[in-house]
């Protein structure tokens, strides 16, 4: 049985799916949030769970055989950076501590794209140093120390790490007008009948669409062997906002849409993560390109609120 702490988020959501779909019983865990989605109704089991109590951490693996661990839960900084650091060391500490317990296969835990701010590439990939940067948020800063924490903190239990250096995720279960991407947003204004505030044409860059994010990790969770340690995890694809507009404009054909010309900040080119490591191990290839991607989530919003 693999266990998603964090598996009724967004990412976990689609995590625990892929996992199904591939043959596996999943135990997903939520906090503040324990609405299943549809799509995960009747098909895993929940555990209300706080990943900063270790001990209820660890009965899980009284109630369940646990072989892996997707560690996805995390939680949103407020005013007091210590607090949600304090917090989110304690609940990855805990998970490691239950992987170490219960002797577990696989520890995959969530980094981000934000350890390569600094890097001057276009096209990110695992071997590339990790500059000394400053971080464009709070959370990012926790990813990239989540790495060494890792990796350091299962050496030699038995436990494989696998870092998962997540890209920009978006599609069903986020919040329709998230600050942290600007499609959800977009599309959101188009479903209510307005005009997007419109982006400039030539911006984009590589984003993913959740149930291929999920795929991804539910393959490196299962693979048969894993020749390294971190793993980017995304499409591979930069997607420019002509490509978004057209997208939204195929699927609701009466919305006008307008674009600013090239880019915002003038001439360059959108950095994208490099995904060869991933494929080559899993086999891994996205399901969805921008167009699939808009009219399966406009499908996804006519029957639910985000």
């Amino acid at each position: 049985m693999i266990l998603v702490t964090g598996g009724l988020g967004m990412i976990g959501a689609h995590t625990a799916r892929a996992l199904v779909d591939l043959g596996h019983e999943v135990v997903v865990t939520g906090h503040r949030r324990i609405e299943v989605p549809s799509f995960l109704a009747g098909r895993v089991t929940v555990e209300p769970l706080d990943v900063t109590d270790r001990g209820a951490v660890l009965a899980v693996g009284d109630r369940h055989d646990i072989s892996d661990i997707v560690h996805l839960a995390g939680s949103i900084p407020g005013q007091d950076p210590v607090a949600f650091l304090r917090t989110d060391t304690t609940g990855l500490l805990n998970a490691m501590d239950a992987a170490r317990t219960w002797g577990v296969r696989r520890f995959a835990v969530a980094s981000s794209l934000g350890v390569y701010v600094g890097r001057a590439e276009t096209c990110w990939h695992e071997e590339l140093a990790l500059p000394t940067a400053d971080l464009p948020h709070l959370i990012v800063a926790f990813k990239k120390a989540v790495e060494p924490l890792t990796t350091h903190g299962l050496a030699g239990t038995g436990v494989q790490p696998v870092v998962l250096r997540i890209g920009s995720i978006w599609g069903p279960l986020m919040d329709p007008e998230s600050p942290f991407h600007p499609i959800p947003p977009y599309i959101s204004a188009a479903l209510r009948g307005e005009e997007p505030q419109p982006p400039h044409a030539d911006d984009g860059g590589d984003s993913c669409y959740a149930p291929d994010a999920g795929r991804a990790i539910a393959l490196l969770t299962t693979a048969d062997t894993l020749r390294h340690d971190t793993y980017n995890v995304s499409s591979g694809r930069p997607f420019t906002h002509r490509e978004l507009a057209d997208a939204v404009a195929a699927t609701i054909p009466s919305l006008r849409l307008d674009l600013l010309p090239g880019r915002r900040h003038g001439p360059g080119t959108d950095p994208c993560l490099d995904i060869t490591r991933l494929t080559q191990d899993t086999g891994f290839t996205p399901a969805f390109d921008i167009a699939a991607a808009v009219a399966d989530y406009v499908a996804w919003r006519a029957e639910n609120a985000r």
